[in-house]
């Protein structure tokens, strides 16, 4: 069983700079793949952004892409998700997840945005970016 626990949330302005945490606790960090994902309100749970467990190879979605990275330190078995030039569009309580699988390919590509590839989830921190 791992736990996850987000933090790092909060409320800025447009154009600024966040970086939200999860720290996993419970078992080894290692073999894992770990993704973020975000809900705003009246929306669906949309991907935001992976990285797998061997390589560090890394998926972003099209929205966040070039403005969002997601580095991880094993050693502190926490991933982070760097949020810059943030949108309006970008509020929303976002998620890690953790995927004990260590990433899903499809041949060479990475890819992990599908809800379902994770098997454990955070409880969520908000993000509020005012515009």
């Amino acid at each position: 069983q791992v736990q996850l626990v987000e933090s790092g949330g909060g409320l800025v302005q447009a154009g600024g700079s966040l970086r939200l945490s999860c720290a996993a606790s419970g078992r080894t960090f290692s073999g894992y793949a770990m993704g973020w994902f975000r809900q705003a309100p009246g929306k669906e749970c949309e991907f935001v952004a992976a990285i797998s467990w061997s390589l560090g190879n890394t998926y972003y979605a099209d929205s966040v892409k070039g403005r969002f990275t997601i580095p991880r330190d094993n050693a502190k078995n926490t991933v982070y998700l760097q949020m810059n030039s943030l949108k309006a569009e970008d509020t929303a309580v976002y998620y890690c997840a953790a995927d004990p699988k260590g990433g899903i390919y499809y041949g060479s590509t990475y890819r992990n945005s599908l809800q379902y590839e994770y098997e454990y989830w955070g409880q969520g921190t908000q993000v509020t970016v005012s515009s």
